[in-house]
């Protein structure tokens, strides 16, 4: 006889260094269907418009501010214990445009339909595969301030 076994909850924690320059992005839990990152940004942000075709997702500000942008330049401003949620196909880019680290989690919801993991269906305005890690997306390298956390 075959033994059942359940799912089992996750923990995780908000602590994230502070970054005197550069950006960190660190996956807090995930299953096959939900995936939760911590974000931290010095300055900068997601600087190119993309969208997200089989996810919806959305980013809750814990620190620092953000501004949103979307295909139109309609700006969107999210400031601490704020969020914006933005349904699958929705196009956008954000900066951080507060005076502190822009510190975020990032919640997101992968639909069926093609993939193999959260993130792998991220595209640009003309429809072509674009990563995280693009160079057109200013990817900068965390730098960290020794023994600095936020939510310590």
């Amino acid at each position: 006889m075959a033994t059942k076994t359940t799912p089992k909850a996750q923990t995780f924690s908000m602590k994230l260094p502070t970054l005197s320059e550069g950006r960190s992005d660190r996956i807090l839990a995930r299953t096959e269907m939900v995936q939760l990152r911590g974000k931290v940004y010095a300055q900068g942000g997601e600087n190119t418009l993309h969208t997200h075709t089989r996810q919806d997702h959305g980013f809750f500000v814990i620190g620092g501010q953000a501004t949103f942008h979307d295909e139109e330049e309609n700006l969107t401003v999210v400031g601490a214990f704020e969020g914006i949620l933005l349904p699958a196909g929705s196009y956008y880019w954000f900066q951080s445009t507060g005076d502190e680290n822009l510190v975020m989690l990032r919640f997101a919801g992968k639909f069926d339909g093609g993939g193999d993991k959260i993130g792998d269906d991220r595209i640009d305005l003309h429809g072509q595969p674009f990563p995280g890690d693009h160079l057109d997306n200013n990817p900068v390298p965390p730098v960290e301030v020794p023994g600095s956390f936020f939510g310590q």
